[in-house]
């Protein structure tokens, strides 16, 4: 399959060209966010506040990385379980959030607010952190560095290898491919 190549930020239109099965690389800034730093933006924006970052046309990859060796911006750098994050997404994709990065089913609830956003939910490769990090140029806490690992970071990426796992047109890979595997058996 043709690889695409994306930049980020993206808008609703480069993301409704995208379909499940689609592998793509993104190259710009993405910002990587888990559990503990989700629950803090939400309470942030509770507050009415802003958000560390830009939301609109962002991507968040769900990672925690370990510490950088000399030399390296970043330790390994792979995937978080994203449904973790599922009570929190819906609200961010409405505010504009065009992408996510992590690995593992998604809610329903995840699932309508992709298409209702025209955004995408991409996968990348868990247990390949060190491979993944090689595509990190560089790597900042830009909020809640008490969090460890679980700060936010601001990632800048050069060619990161995704695949689209939930598209704007209600396609879920995890779903789609099951249902091929039975066919075929």
């Amino acid at each position: 399959m043709e690889k695409k190549y994306l930049s980020i930020p993206f808008d609703a239109a480069e993301a409704g060209k995208l379909r499940i099965g689609d592998y793509v690389c993104l190259t710009g800034t993405i910002y990587s966010a888990r559990d503990a730093a989700h629950q803090r933006m939400q309470e942030a924006l509770d507050r009415g506040e802003e958000l560390p970052f830009p939301v609109k046309g962002s991507v968040i990859y769900y990672m925690g990385p370990t510490p950088a060796r000399p030399g390296r911006p970043i330790g390994s750098a792979g995937p978080t379980t994203a449904s973790r994050m599922d009570k929190y997404t819906p609200r961010l994709l409405d505010l504009g959030m065009a992408a996510m990065v992590g690995k593992g089913r998604r809610s329903p609830a995840v699932l309508e607010a992709v298409v209702r956003n025209n955004a995408v939910y991409f996968a990348a490769v868990g247990g390949a952190g060190a491979v993944l990090s090689h595509a990190i140029r560089s790597a900042e806490v830009i909020a809640y560095p008490d969090l460890g690992p679980e700060a936010v970071h601001r990632l800048e990426v050069v060619d990161f290898p995704v695949i689209v796992v939930a598209d704007a047109h209600g396609g879920d890979l995890y779903t789609s491919a099951v249902e091929q595997y039975r066919k075929k058996g």
